[in-house]
C-alpha cells in the first residue's frame, strides 16, 4: 500500500468547484465610457481656454467694430456650432459613467462633482452668456449704442473668466480623478484575478 504525501493546507480543496467572480456588464463598460468622458472634456476644456486666450481677446477688444469683425470672420463656423455639441456629449458620457461607477465610491463622486460643474455651466450659459451673445451679435448697434456693446462685452469677459473657466478647469481635474481611481482599480482586479501569479519577493543575495 503506497502512501500519498501530504497536501498542504493551502492547496487542499473540498471537491467543489472555485467560485471565480465574473464581472458585471456595467462592470466592464464603466472604465470605457468613463475614458472617452475624459477625452470629452479634456477637449471641451482645450477649446474653452483656447477661446479664452485666442479668440475672445480679438473679438473683445474695441466693441463694436471688432465685434462686426469677429461676425465676419465666424460667418461658416462659431463657437455656437461647436460648444452646444460637446457640451451635450459631456452631459451625456458624464450620466453614462455615473451609472456605471454608481458602486465605486472612490470613482463615483469624482464623476459626480465633474459632471455637476458641466451642469452649472451650461445653467449660467444659458441664462447669462447666451442673451449677452444676442446683445452683441443680433440687435448689436441697429438697437444698442456702442458704449452699452462695450459694457456688455466687459461683463461678458470677466465672468466667462470666473465662471466658465472655473468650471471646466474643476470638471476636467475631477473626470481625469475619476479616471485614475477607476483605473487603478482595474488593475488590482487583474492582480487578484484567480490563475494569476503572486509577485514573490527577490531571492536575498
Amino acid at each position: 500500500m503506497t502512501r500519498t504525501p501530504d497536501t498542504p493546507a493551502a492547496t487542499r480543496t473540498s471537491g467543489r468547484p472555485r467560485r471565480t467572480h465574473t464581472p458585471s456588464l456595467a462592470h466592464r463598460l464603466a472604465l470605457p465610457v468613463l475614458t472617452a468622458y475624459l477625452w470629452i472634456t479634456m477637449t471641451l476644456f482645450g477649446a474653452v481656454v483656447l477661446e479664452t486666450f485666442m479668440v475672445y481677446p480679438n473679438v473683445f477688444h474695441d466693441p463694436p467694430v471688432s465685434l462686426e469683425r469677429a461676425m465676419e470672420f465666424l460667418a461658416v463656423s462659431g463657437p455656437s456650432d461647436v460648444f452646444p455639441p460637446l457640451g451635450f456629449a459631456t452631459w451625456v458620457l458624464g450620466a453614462a459613467s455615473l451609472v456605471l461607477c454608481r458602486r465605486m465610491p472612490t470613482v463615483r463622486w469624482w464623476v459626480l462633482l465633474s459632471l455637476a460643474m458641466f451642469v452649472a455651466e451650461g445653467v449660467v450659459s444659458m441664462l447669462y452668456f447666451w442673451p449677452r451673445n444676442e446683445i452683441r451679435f443680433v440687435e448689436g448697434t441697429a438697437v444698442h449704442s456702442a458704449e452699452y456693446l462695450h459694457q456688455v462685452a466687459d461683463e461678458f469677459v470677466t465672468w466667462h473668466a470666473r465662471s466658465r473657466m472655473a468650471f471646466n478647469t474643476v470638471a476636467a481635474v475631477a473626470a481625469f480623478a475619476a479616471f485614475v481611481q477607476a483605473y487603478r482599480r482595474r488593475l488590482l482586479l487583474l492582480e487578484g484575478a484567480p490563475g494569476r501569479r503572486p509577485r514573490t519577493p527577490a531571492a536575498r543575495a
